[in-house]
């Protein structure tokens, strides 16, 4: 491929990455990623600790700090006793060095990833006065913007937010738009 036709390519790519996370490359300059759970805490963390290449990022239900979140889970990956590992790979403790755009998104009943773990991490971005975005779903679960009842809502969110960060551009007004149930 010729340079100017890989710069075209580079515009269109939707690059899937292994696993719960997402990467969207809409240049080679620009790179969001998003993901849920473990991926939502991937997706932060892509800011935190790779801001020369990640430049957007949506994060759902991230186990933002693996000292709260479930410790049987994390044992498996980062081994027992707690140790400076756990502190190295948190959102919370990095929070200080976010770069780049990021929108937090979460279930207020979440049971399997505790919503303090985002909140934790929104309070320690606010201490360091960092902007980002946040959005809390009242009465949904850990599936919160993906799934459920608001999973048209929350793929609209996250669309909108790489629409305005990576193309610059202002997305459609989704409510002046006809819904499925005013066509009838």
């Amino acid at each position: 491929m010729a340079g100017a036709e890989k710069g075209a390519a580079a515009q269109t790519i939707i690059r899937p990455q292994p696993g719960p996370q997402m990467a969207f490359l809409a240049s080679a300059a620009d790179i969001a990623i998003y993901g849920g759970s473990a991926g939502g805490q991937n997706s932060m963390g892509a800011l935190l600790f790779h801001p020369d290449f990640y430049k957007v990022a949506v994060s759902y239900a991230g186990c933002h700090d693996n000292r709260m979140d479930k410790i049987w889970w994390n044992e498996q990956w980062m081994g027992w006793p707690i140790g400076p590992q756990y502190s190295a790979s948190s959102n919370v403790d990095h929070a200080a060095q976010l770069q780049g755009k990021l929108l937090l998104i979460v279930g207020e009943l979440d049971t399997n990833v505790d919503p303090s773990s985002t909140l934790q991490v929104v309070s320690a971005l606010l201490k360091a006065n960092k902007n980002f975005d946040y959005l809390m779903i009242p009465g949904a679960e850990h599936n919160a913007g993906r799934g459920g009842e608001y999973a048209d809502y929350g793929e609209r969110k996250r669309f909108d937010f790489f629409v305005r960060h990576l193309l610059g551009q202002n997305p459609p007004e989704w409510s002046a738009m006809p819904t499925g149930s005013s066509q009838q």
